[in-house]
């Protein structure tokens, strides 16, 4: 399987793409195709743009080869020839067949928005897509980051697509900026997952799946300052592998035309000497590569937004009012939104969205497979199957297993001795202080038993005693006899 997304050929073996835009494959659009109508694939789905995007013209058989297997050359090297047509077949309407199940499928396109609060980002968003997206107030107290994500359903033409917008709350509001950047790493990280474990099911349904991938990353920079703040500049860094990232220039109408240039200098200057990788407009396709040259020259673009319309000689345009006068939004001698306009919707949003898939997805994908033990090379970088590093893997766990299984039944078995002796010694010590107890209890029981006795022996001796006086003493001598008691009870211990 190439991938995880589309089958390969027996034989084939797919490595991971180089990081870096010019190793990439050519987008669609960047090929121009036979049929005029084949254009409008321009915003087709991944999968659709692929297979239009080596689509061979007819009666050309593009070379082909085979890989050798056990040291031999692959049987049908040499069997595949090129042969002419007679007459035609019909297989050159693919690309209208292939567009036409895009166009019915729809398509989608997700912005993430990034900036300080109060930058402008609703309103160049609304401007861009000259709508009015419904955006409930969202506070601004929040001791981190939120990431707010809104879907809206558009329709052009016959063209439908699911925008979703996600804006970043609270960016820059903290004392501690120090952590910003995180949980916008996350949420990308959370899309890219998503869409893996997508793909890893036994059962994928991706072309019902929601494709919530981030596809473009509009970082707005303040125009106040002489450069880069460290924290949009560490927030780029951090996003600049995971996402297309375009820098604008946000409210471009508070400064002069000519500190405008210089910012855009310094910022471009800042960006290069950090590392920082924002997206370029691609220029390896005749038709567009002069436009774009062009655009990516002007990058980062100054825009103004607006929905606010007055009339301006007999058009309606989108303006901002001020007591001096106006600024056209739509006017390219006043702002860059045109250009920026034109570049990302217009021309590049499905380079966006394949940049996306097979540079940014894929680099994630390739480091989460690698984190899990799977790779394209083993030993001696030999190729190796997807079943052999299932077995290799496998194998290594179940050995894994077994040792555990064996240090936790050792384990197991220590502690059992260990409880087992401070049982014992519990019980020993225990027997002891009951041999004690029973040995104090019969002593006792004895010393009660000899007083009891004597006891009893003195109780009869008083009596005997008793009877005695009681036949010597006359029936009027009663007292003497008490008197006589007395002195016995007092000799006997009793008084």
């Amino acid at each position: 399987m190439s991938g995880l997304g589309r089958p390969r050929a027996e034989g084939e073996v797919d490595y991971p793409q180089p990081y870096s835009p010019r190793a990439l494959p050519p987008s669609p659009q960047q090929r121009p195709l036979s049929h005029p109508e084949a254009r409008r694939s321009s915003m087709a789905s991944p999968d659709v743009a692929r297979q239009l995007n080596y689509q061979c013209s007819p009666g050309i058989r593009a070379p082909q080869s085979f890989p050798a297997e056990n040291g031999h050359e692959g049987e049908h090297g040499d069997d595949i020839r090129t042969l002419p047509l007679a007459g035609h077949v019909g297989f050159d309407s693919l690309p209208d067949q292939l567009v036409n199940k895009s166009i019915d499928q729809g398509f989608c396109f997700n912005i993430l928005c990034v900036g300080e609060t109060g930058i402008g980002k609703s309103t160049l968003i609304d401007t861009l897509f000259n709508t009015n997206f419904e955006d409930d107030q969202s506070s601004h107290g929040e001791p981190s980051v939120k990431l707010k994500g809104q879907t809206y359903e558009l329709q052009e033409s016959s063209v439908r697509l699911k925008l979703t917008i996600i804006s970043t709350v609270g960016f820059g509001d903290q004392i501690n900026k120090e952590d910003s950047y995180m949980p916008i790493v996350d949420y990308i990280d959370k899309q890219f997952e998503s869409y893996l474990q997508e793909e890893l099911k036994i059962n994928r349904s991706l072309h019902r799946y929601h494709d919530s991938r981030v596809h473009v990353c509009l970082y707005f920079l303040a125009p106040t300052g002489h450069s880069l703040k460290t924290l949009d500049l560490l927030t780029m860094k951090k996003l600049d592998s995971k996402v297309n990232i375009i820098p604008v220039i946000s409210k471009a109408d508070t400064i002069s035309k000519a500190e405008l240039n210089k910012f855009k200098v310094k910022l471009m200057s800042e960006l290069v000497s950090n590392g920082v990788q924002i997206y370029q407009f691609p220029t390896d396709d005749e038709t567009i590569s002069k436009l774009n040259s062009s655009m990516n020259a002007q990058l980062p673009f100054a825009v103004v937004g607006s929905m606010d319309e007055v009339k301006v000689g007999n058009r309606m345009m989108k303006v901002r009012q001020y007591p001096w006068g106006i600024v056209q939004v739509e006017n390219e001698n006043h702002c860059d939104f045109v250009k920026l306009r034109e570049m990302l919707i217009s021309t590049n949003m499905e380079d966006l969205r394949e940049q996306t898939h097979m540079r940014h997805y894929e680099l994630y994908r390739r480091c989460k497979l690698e984190e899990m033990g799977f790779s394209d090379l083993g030993p001696g970088d030999k190729p190796v199957s997807l079943q052999e590093t299932y077995e290799a893997k496998r194998n290594e766990f179940f050995s894994d297993l077994q040792r555990k299984e064996g240090e936790m039944r050792q384990m197991f078995v220590q502690r059992v001795r260990e409880k087992e002796a401070v049982m014992k010694e519990a019980e020993r010590e225990l027997q002891c202080k009951f041999e004690h107890l029973k040995r104090l209890h019969q002593d006792e029981r004895l010393k009660l038993e000899e007083k009891r006795k004597q006891l009893e022996d003195e109780m009869i001796l008083f009596n005997k005693k008793k009877i005695a006086n009681e036949l010597l003493q006359p029936q009027g001598s009663g007292g003497s006899f008490n008197t006589s008691l007395k002195k016995d009870r007092k000799n006997s211990g009793f008084m």
